[in-house]
């Protein structure tokens, strides 16, 4: 490689393997995400390979979705063992989102191995100017939670994360235990010491079957196959409401309709005692049933009793709440009840309480 291509940037991501043709050719990551390039700064890509095969590799062809990107391959045979690299570099000569496929034919399988190079150009590079509050294991964030509050069935909401790597070294950030409906992207996919980037979460809701909340607890890992550890834990939460769009005039004229005596409850403070308690009236003032199909808490640390889950009309229930001292030691948000209804006004209800 010339000494001019050397300047260009390198965005070189070491993830978990991935295997393509059976197990004889692995490639380190196959989607590169080089976060912002300047207008008219080419970037490259270089994406890792090993031949696993018995014998010589032959790379037969690359090719490009556009004339825009130009790739270097090995023009020669490629040993059985040895890795090997490919660079894909992209022009950067147009404004905006970008999202290029490579295909790389060899002559152990028909089908080409599809290759990702994406990021945005942009006039100038603009870092997060916030704060980043929280550490999780060696990395900085702005948060340490997410809240996807208010979803319907069907949408895919999204939410950022900032991190900067002030660990002295290179760093290629990896969000871990993700379940099925999340799915996180780091931008760039390296990170060099002193710089920053953005994790996006997008949540995709046709993956949850059920109303009402849904948590869980991602990581946030320094390198691929960092170990898990508390400190690098981010909570996301998801609340997820039943639809009420297809009602009629009539329908919600004679729809139930909650009421409840406080929406913040105070249990005081907990001093020498180890549980604290309080109630809560719920009443129906609607012209139908009234059921409250979840009861739920965003937090440990809270006992919930309800003596009915279904009221008529002019029926009220009450709800009993005890805040356990050693339990909400170790939590971090405020502890919060959660209601989901079939009041199309107040499908969600949230409670908080107020315990010190």
């Amino acid at each position: 490689m010339n000494s001019k291509r050397r300047l260009k940037t390198i965005a070189l991501c070491v993830c978990a393997f991935v295997s393509v043709y059976g197990q004889r050719v692995e490639v380190r990551s196959d989607v590169i995400n080089v976060g912002q390039v300047v207008f008219y700064q080419p970037v490259t890509a270089e994406y890792e390979f090993k031949n696993n095969s018995a014998g010589m590799l032959h790379i037969r062809d690359v090719k490009t979705s556009c004339g825009c990107t130009a790739v270097e391959y090995p023009q020669q045979g490629i040993p059985s063992g040895q890795s090997f690299s490919i660079l894909a570099t992209y022009d950067a000569r147009q404004m905006g989102h970008f999202e290029k496929m490579i295909g790389v034919y060899t002559d152990v399988g028909g089908e080409p191995l599809m290759l990702t190079l994406k990021g945005v150009v942009v006039s100038e590079i603009k870092d997060f100017v916030g704060e980043y509050p929280y550490k999780l294991g060696d990395l900085l964030v702005d948060r340490d939670n997410i809240e996807f509050d208010d979803v319907n069935q069907g949408d895919r909401p999204m939410a950022k994360i900032h991190v900067k790597n002030e660990t002295g070294g290179s760093s290629e950030p990896v969000v871990m235990h993700l379940p099925n409906y999340l799915k996180a992207e780091v931008s760039p996919s390296k990170i060099a010491s002193g710089h920053s980037g953005v994790i996006t979460i997008t949540l995709d809701t046709r993956q949850i079957r059920d109303f009402g909340l849904t948590q869980r607890s991602v990581y946030l890992g320094k390198f691929p196959g960092d170990k898990v550890a508390a400190n690098k834990e981010i909570v996301v939460s998801a609340v997820m409401l039943p639809g009420f769009r297809d009602l009629t005039e009539r329908e919600l004229a004679m729809a139930p309709q909650i009421q409840l005596s406080t929406t913040s409850l105070d249990l005081g403070k907990f001093g020498s005692k180890k549980k604290l308690k309080g109630d809560i009236e719920i009443q129906n003032v609607g012209k139908s049933e009234l059921e409250i199909a979840k009861l739920q808490m965003f937090t440990t640390g809270l006992q919930l009793s309800l003596n009915k889950t279904r009221l008529a009309p002019g029926e009220s229930a009450k709800l009993k709440v005890t805040a356990v001292a050693k339990d909400l030691r170790g939590v971090r948000s405020k502890p919060r009840v959660l209601m989901i209804t079939n009041d199309p006004d107040h499908s969600k209800v949230v409670i908080d309480i107020n315990a010190e």
